[in-house]
């Protein structure tokens, strides 16, 4: 605001040396991966590699890889990052940001190597999706994008594509839904929503964010709608009875 109304602006005004080393990182790693699939291929994550092989440092590694045959994958990922992260970074600290980041990428890594292996567990017999490999920074920078919604729900977003502008609040909600409905993919949907679920946990726990919501508020929210939804009935209910006098009475 600036004391002159809004303002418009395209990314921080300020990128922190956190934001500036994890893309450093991410393109580091990118460089190595196209220079060899070794790279790739002991960083995946994978239900089968993680649970049934033991390599246990998967959950980490893989938020460090993005897909070598399509560079926007990790134009996009670090892209978010910039732009939302260095806004995040600069009110919470370096030290707070990485931390909530690194706890967002592996806690999604974890839920992409154990919902899928759960079945197997359980008797249900082997999956074939035990054995797909995930990669990418995505599940981190979602939990980025949920943090920043939290601590300015009202501020508006330009979006690019499509072209409207959005409320914070609804990215997240907004991104799944595009994501959800825009047919077969190699987006892992665990992964995005696994990012948002363990950035929502930390967030609550951590009690920093009063923009994120608790359970039991929600559960509040949810009884208010409900009151709100009866007194609109009764009111509509006591002008449909008022409007049903005045049509029956009579005039001489």
């Amino acid at each position: 605001m600036n004391g002159r109304g809004p303002q418009i602006g395209f990314g921080p005004p300020i990128t922190p040396q956190v934001i500036k080393n994890i893309i450093i990182a991410n393109i580091v790693v990118y460089l190595a991966q196209l220079v060899t699939g070794t790279v790739t291929y002991y960083g995946v994550v994978s239900p089968e590699r993680v649970w049934l092989g033991f390599e246990l440092w998967r959950p980490f590694t893989y938020m460090w890889l993005h897909s070598p045959g399509s560079p926007f994958h990790i134009l996009f990922n670090m892209f978010a990052l910039w732009m939302f992260g260095s806004t995040l970074a600069l009110a919470w600290g370096e030290q707070r940001f990485l931390r909530y980041y690194l706890v967002c990428g592996v806690g999604a890594g974890v839920l992409i190597a154990t919902v899928p292996f759960l079945p197997h567990l359980m008797g249900w017999g082997y999956r074939p999706d035990l054995v797909r490999p995930t990669l990418g920074a995505s599940g981190a920078v979602m939990g980025v994008l949920l943090a920043f919604s939290f601590t300015w729900p009202n501020r508006t977003i330009q979006l690019i594509f499509p072209p409207i502008p959005l409320k914070a609040i609804w990215l997240i909600p907004f991104i799944l839904f595009m994501e959800l409905t825009s047919g077969p993919s190699n987006v892992s949907h665990l992964g995005h929503l696994g990012g948002v679920l363990v950035g929502w946990i930390y967030l609550v726990r951590e009690g920093r964010t009063p923009g994120a919501p608790t359970i039991e508020s929600l559960k509040l929210k949810w009884r208010r709608h409900q009151m709100r939804q009866k007194l609109r009935a009764v009111h509509e209910e006591e002008r449909r009875k008022r409007e049903q006098r005045n049509n029956d009475r009579r005039y001489h």
